[in-house]
């Protein structure tokens, strides 16, 4: 191993290995402690310190770093304390996410590190946010990111990078390719020579280097870093390293060969960087073992207190609020002058005074710059608001969820359009796993409107007309408005780009063009969570959101002698239980209608809440309708027949003669 110390003086060198050694030792610590039952799980990352600690310190501490679960040296580098580590892996209330997640999962706004999740290659995306984030600011900015080689397999591995090198991002994407996926090697990973290869792909620097020698390791993550800043681009850096370990301590090793540690043993970053200092003069035999011995009394020491810290105590209230970052909605009230306005047009107004108060508000979906998005709601959007704000993204739903996150992370708003509701599928681990758990994980906000077109009525079929929202409901974290009028889907959208939570706002094709109404001018919000009373009866009570809400009025309006009271939801998460409660006890019977899926759609969860809660006002068994539990077919005549509509008549009076 060749090191190359150029300009740098003997303090900075001893420097750099204190940092080098102390992750080597507070994990033989841990090695030691899991052989005494003090812990569960270690994912050990020996052998591959020099990757961690050399980029770390090669970058400036204002600039984020998105690690993996083998990267303590990039915790360690950045002056973390062991104490607070420890509480962290061991889940006491004093650790980063107070007991809720494990490892290195969570982030630290203080010391600008954004930990993983389990699902490898997100990270990734998020990177791209925060690095979009600083080049909207001017800010002179890296961004360092991490990812395995196995990881490199993965759609979110091609998607940031794609997304990275189409926007000149000031990303360095970094390999660890230490040459395995816990068992698979990389043989059986990948088919190019070497993964530094697939920058060529994206039009992008690659460079591949020895990831155990720490110095080349510092110099070239600092180098790159300096250039980026001043000419913002992505770079991906292959490390090549080897894992000394097992992907975790249970796991093992024997599906490594021998040869391999015994060849990998030879270029150990800590003793030949050590080796070197001691050639060097920089260390001697004595001042080794003096510098050893006072960190392993500085871990021994922080260690036992962390184990001395208090353990989590349960408690279910503060556990559901803790999903959501704190906040209370104001209420803006309409202005008392309206203008006529399609709902399409609501959303285009909304989004409009949104930009406008918000500077740092950034709009991303494909299509939607200078072609105006497919429906056109943000049509002439660049030339107000330019395309650093109204950008066009490639077809990568995931990356651009996560890269929402991102910007949310770096102080941004973000809205990310998916162009039909049905294409979320592909965006859905970033939705429900990153947006949705972060706060309750670490306490950090996810700024994140994600729009969502959806709902049948246009003879688009199966993958452009899917009502998804139930999907979605069960998931805590997430808040669901479903707007059904113009006015509630501009006062919807505006509250929700207010909310610092994540919010999924449906908007029903079919409505776009087809629905006017009088909307209030300038700028007001719609309660989150707040229900409306279109229609007061005493003989049943229709429960309802979206299309459906027409569907049920078009009713009213055929059948005036009907009495019913209907109820629009506007809001799935949270709902508004109380104006439910109350229709249910004023007619004793009740309908829910939606334009989903009857099985497992939304409306279950609110039968299933009536019969739970208000059984005593019940006069007959709750009853749902909904759509046919099928795909939903492009035939005019198919479509007519699949959908709630059709049964609705038959099902009132269903009801009607129990």
């Amino acid at each position: 191993m060749q090191f190359n110390r150029g300009d740098k003086d003997d303090k900075f060198l001893l420097n750099l290995y204190r940092r080098l050694l102390y992750p080597r030792m507070v994990e033989d610590k841990m090695l030691k402690l899991l052989r005494q039952g003090r812990i569960g799980k270690w994912f050990s990352g020996i052998g591959q310190e020099a990757i961690a600690v050399g980029s770390t310190l090669a970058m400036q501490n204002d600039e984020y770093i998105l690690p993996m679960h083998r990267n303590l040296g990039v915790f360690t580098s950045r002056d973390i304390p062991l104490k607070k580590l420890m509480a962290q892996w061991q889940g006491k209330i004093t650790g980063f996410t107070k007991g809720r997640d494990r490892s290195f999962h969570f982030g630290t706004q203080e010391y600008k590190i954004i930990g993983m999740i389990s699902h490898l290659g997100p990270q990734m995306a998020l990177a791209d946010g925060i690095a979009l984030a600083d080049v909207l600011a001017n800010k002179q900015h890296a961004t360092l990111v991490y990812t395995g080689e196995g990881a490199t397999s993965e759609g979110d591995f091609h998607e940031a990078v794609n997304v990275a090198a189409v926007w000149n991002l000031p990303v360095i994407f970094l390999i660890e390719n230490n040459g395995y996926g816990l068992s698979t090697p990389k043989s059986e990973q990948f088919r190019c020579k070497n993964l530094v290869d697939k920058a060529i792909g994206y039009g992008v620097e690659g460079i591949q280097i020895d990831g155990n020698n720490i110095l080349e390791v510092y110099n070239t993550i600092n180098q790159l870093a300096m250039e980026i800043r001043k000419d913002p681009r992505p770079v991906l850096v292959e490390c090549l390293t080897f894992r000394m370990r097992g992907h975790e301590e249970a796991s093992g090793t024997k599906y490594v060969p021998q040869e391999l540690f015994d060849e990998w043993e030879k270029k150990d970053p800590l003793n030949n960087y050590e080796a070197y200092l001691i050639e060097q003069s920089v260390l001697t035999s004595d001042s080794i073992v003096d510098i050893k011995i006072q960190v392993k009394r500085d871990i021994e020491l922080e260690v036992e207190e962390a184990f001395n810290e208090a353990e989590p105590i349960a408690n279910a209230d503060q556990e559901e609020t803790d999903m959501y970052f704190p906040y209370q909605q104001e209420v803006v009230r309409p202005s008392q002058t309206s203008t006529e306005k399609r709902y399409l047009d609501a959303i285009t107004d909304g989004l409009d005074l949104a930009m406008q108060k918000y500077p740092n508000l950034v709009l991303m979906g494909q299509d939607i710059a200078d072609y105006g998005g497919a429906f056109k709601i943000t049509d002439g959007f660049t030339t107000k608001y330019g395309k650093g704000r109204v950008r066009n993204t490639p077809i990568c739903e995931s990356a651009i969820v996560g890269a929402g996150l991102g910007l949310s992370i770096n102080g941004y708003k973000a809205v990310v359009e998916m162009q039909f509701a049905d294409f979320v599928t592909v965006g859905f681990n970033q939705i429900v796993n990153n947006l949705a758990k972060t706060h309750y994980r670490w306490g950090e906000k996810a700024d994140v409107v994600v729009r969502m077109p959806t709902g049948a009525g246009t003879g688009a079929g199966p993958f452009h007309s899917q009502s998804n929202e139930a999907w979605f409901t069960k998931t805590p974290g997430l808040k669901i408005v479903y707007p059904a009028f113009p006015e509630d889907a501009k006062g919807l959208l505006l509250a929700a780009i207010e909310d610092p939570n994540p919010v999924l706002y449906f908007e029903h094709k079919y409505l776009y063009r087809s629905l006017s109404t009088s909307v209030p001018d300038g700028y007001y919000t719609t309660e989150i969570g707040k229900a409306i009373r279109l229609a007061e009866g005493s003989k049943f009570a229709i429960i309802t959101y979206g299309l459906g809400v027409h569907w049920a009025l078009d009713y009213l309006q055929q059948y005036p002698e009907s009495d019913a009271t209907l109820i629009d939801l506007r809001t799935l998460q949270p709902w508004d239980k109380e104006a439910v409660r109350a229709a249910v006890k004023a007619t004793g019977r009740v309908l829910v209608l939606h334009e989903d899926t009857l099985t497992n759609g939304f409306g279950a969860e609110i039968s299933a809440w009536i019969g739970e809660h208000c059984f005593s006002y019940l006069d007959a068994p709750v009853m749902r309708c909904a759509s046919l539990d099928t795909a939903i077919p492009m035939s005019k005549v198919l479509e007519e027949d699949f959908l709630a509509k059709a049964r609705l008549a038959e099902t009132i009076d269903k009801l009607l003669k129990y």
